[in-house]
This record gives structure tokens, sequence and C-alpha cells, in this order.
């Protein structure tokens, strides 16, 4: 059971994972003037960082959980992976991607620019590195079982 919710949460990471830095840079960038090296509108950059940091605290959450089955960072891991293969073998492809996909604009352009300068690469193998982990494809009860009899009692109280 611990895995088909983490098949599931990792399909539904996914898209939250690609499109929370997609959009984040896509704002954070148009409020930031890199030739007189200013902030032009403050409100949106802290709300891009904000959202950003939340992509980075998701992603990290789901690295480092131990509850968490490994499903949940090898979905989209392979996912980041496989986007950023296929740019290499045909970019043309991949970049008309972000515009059959809901919603066009300014997101379309964060995905290019993320998938094309290998941002979603670097992603995808932070997200695959745990799931190699054999800690996380066991239970929380083999665990239990396999502690002496002093940590069980200690654990329960």
């Amino acid at each position: 059971m611990r895995h088909a919710f983490g098949l599931l949460l990792g399909v539904l990471l996914t898209p939250a994972l690609a499109y929370g830095a997609a959009w984040g840079y896509v704002q954070a960038g148009q409020s930031f003037d890199g030739t007189g090296g200013e902030i032009t509108d403050s409100t949106r950059m802290y709300g891009a960082l904000a959202l950003m940091a939340s992509v980075g605290l998701v992603t990290g959450v789901i690295v480092v959980a131990r509850w968490a089955s490994p499903l949940v960072s090898l979905v989209p891991a392979l996912t980041l992976l496989g986007v950023s293969a296929c740019f290499l073998v045909d970019p043309g492809l991949v970049m008309d991607l972000p515009g059959r996909v809901p919603p066009a604009g300014d997101l379309d352009f964060g995905l290019r620019m993320l998938t094309g300068s290998g941002i979603y690469a670097l992603m995808g193998f932070a997200l695959l590195v745990p799931t190699w982990a054999p800690r996380r494809w066991g239970s929380d009860r083999e665990d239990e079982q396999e502690a002496p009899p002093a940590h069980r009692s200690a654990v329960r109280r």
C-alpha cells in the first residue's frame, strides 16, 4: 500500500515540481534588472523566491523522508531525466512540448529554459539518488522486528 501511495504522490509531485520551478524562474527573471543589478518588483521577486524555496523544500523532504516510498522520488526523477535525455537527442521536439501542454504563456518560457539549461537534469539526479537506499524499500514493521527488545519497549512508551 505504501508503494501505491508513493506512486500516486510521485505522479502528482512531478508537474508540481516542474511547473513550480519554471514559474518561479520566470517571475524572478521579470522582477530583476540584470544590467542595473536591482530588483524592479520586490513583491514579485519575494513571491518567486518563496515558490522556488517551497519547491526546494518539497524536493528535500522527498529526498530525506524515511517514511516515503522510493517511488515518490523515482517517478519525478525518471520523468525529469527522461525529458533531459530527449532534449539531448531531439531538442526541437522537447522545446515544442510546453506549447502543447496547458497553461501557455510565460510558463512555457520557464519550462524551456530549465530544460535547456540542465536544471531539470540536476533535479532528476538529486531525486534519483535516494531511491538506491535499501531502507527506502523496506517497511517500518521490519525495523521494529530487527530492533533489540529493550529498544522496542522504549519505542512503545
